[in-house]
């Protein structure tokens, strides 16, 4: 079942547009999109996240052309999870992180308490449930975001540079789960700059440059000749 499509999008941003005629992302598959820096990577996860307006195109999910306004966007947004490359955590606990999006989607109790347990256990950071988000390292401040966006269990899970900043025991055992996701149903997209990653996550691969999607394999198209191309 095809969960999200693009259309004849154009989304400038400065000097620079990301143009997609058409991307189709199955539901419960995992996708690895690869591109050098200023590819536009961020941007089209932006765009698959409902986080950025196109000025042409369609957005089509779940069979649904999107409004990009009203309830309808803000109930689509709550499907799917975005993890950005530089997170910014709530002050307090690690644990009032976890719990403020499940609140949002009435999850309370039990319920709530054992999903941030389990999650925050997946990455690594069991019992750090009472910790205060200004004394994490770096790379615990991307767990604990990463957690967060997990225990939402979205049906299209975005993630720009997951693995970014974590050891090599941290990044395989993520990996490990990250894959089991699709089999639950999970749409996954992993912007990665890993070149062993796609290979080791296996699923499809999306390469981006200039702006433009292009096949595997082929011969990026050449930048458009502007100075100064903005990087996003």
């Amino acid at each position: 079942m095809m969960l999200l499509e693009l259309k004849n999008i154009n989304l400038p941003q400065g000097d620079f547009n990301l143009q997609v005629s058409q991307l189709g992302l199955q539901a419960g598959q995992l996708y690895v999109l690869k591109g050098e820096n200023g590819s536009g990577k961020s941007t089209l996860l932006r765009l698959l996240a409902l986080l950025q307006q196109p000025t042409a195109g369609d957005v089509i999910f779940a069979g649904l052309s999107v409004a990009w306004r009203g309830r309808t966007l803000k109930q689509l947004r709550q499907r799917i999870t975005l993890l950005e490359q530089s997170p910014l955590l709530f002050s307090g606990s690690v644990e009032k992180n976890l719990a403020f999006g499940l609140k949002l989607r009435g999850i309370s109790g039990c319920d709530l308490q054992q999903r941030i347990d389990q999650t925050l256990e997946i990455v690594g950071l069991n019992g750090f449930q009472k910790r205060l988000a200004r004394e994490l390292s770096g790379g615990e401040i991307r767990r604990v975001a990463l957690a967060r966006a997990l225990c939402l269990q979205p049906q299209m899970l975005l993630l720009d540079e997951p693995t970014a900043n974590l050891d090599v025991g941290q990044v395989a055992a993520l990996e490990r789960f990250l894959v089991r996701l699709p089999q639950q149903g999970m749409t996954v997209v992993i912007a990665s700059h890993d070149s062993g990653q796609p290979e080791r996550l296996g699923g499809e691969t999306i390469t981006l440059a200039n702006g433009h999607l292009i096949p595997n394999g082929s011969e990026s198209p050449a930048a458009p000749r502007t100075p100064d191309l903005k990087v996003v």
